[in-house]
């Protein structure tokens, strides 16, 4: 048991003057590589730490602004025809054995076409 352990201790002793051997070397402090010069850093420097809210993130004050880019009228258009499609809260599924074949016009459709040609819908 002896022999043992003295063996797991040298193969150990031996493991870490190996690794011990291949460290790397020291080749001291390496030359800065930049683009701007020390006075340009400086001025960078100086605005970003008087920059307004610089340590406030994105979206903690609220939601940014909206701006739309649809136009306000076609988006309503879509809406009015939207909201007076016929059959537009019933599916195939409405009822059983059914299946749902729409005949009648959109109203709203309707209107738009009436007031194109100049005629009062009603």
């Amino acid at each position: 048991m002896k022999t043992s352990s003295q063996l797991i201790a040298a193969a150990a002793l031996a493991f870490v003057a190996v690794v011990g051997a291949h460290a790397e070397t020291y080749l001291g402090v390496h030359q800065s590589v930049s683009a701007l010069n020390r006075a340009d850093v400086d001025a960078e420097a100086v605005r970003a730490a008087s920059a307004p809210n610089q340590n406030v993130t994105r979206g903690s004050r609220g939601a940014d602004p909206f701006t739309s880019v649809a136009d306000p009228a076609a988006v309503r258009a879509q809406a009015v025809a939207t909201a007076s499609a016929p059959d537009q809260n019933v599916s195939s599924g409405s009822r059983v054995n059914s299946r749902v074949i729409s005949t009648m016009k959109n109203p709203a459709e309707v209107r738009l076409q009436a007031q194109r040609d100049g005629v009062q819908a009603k």
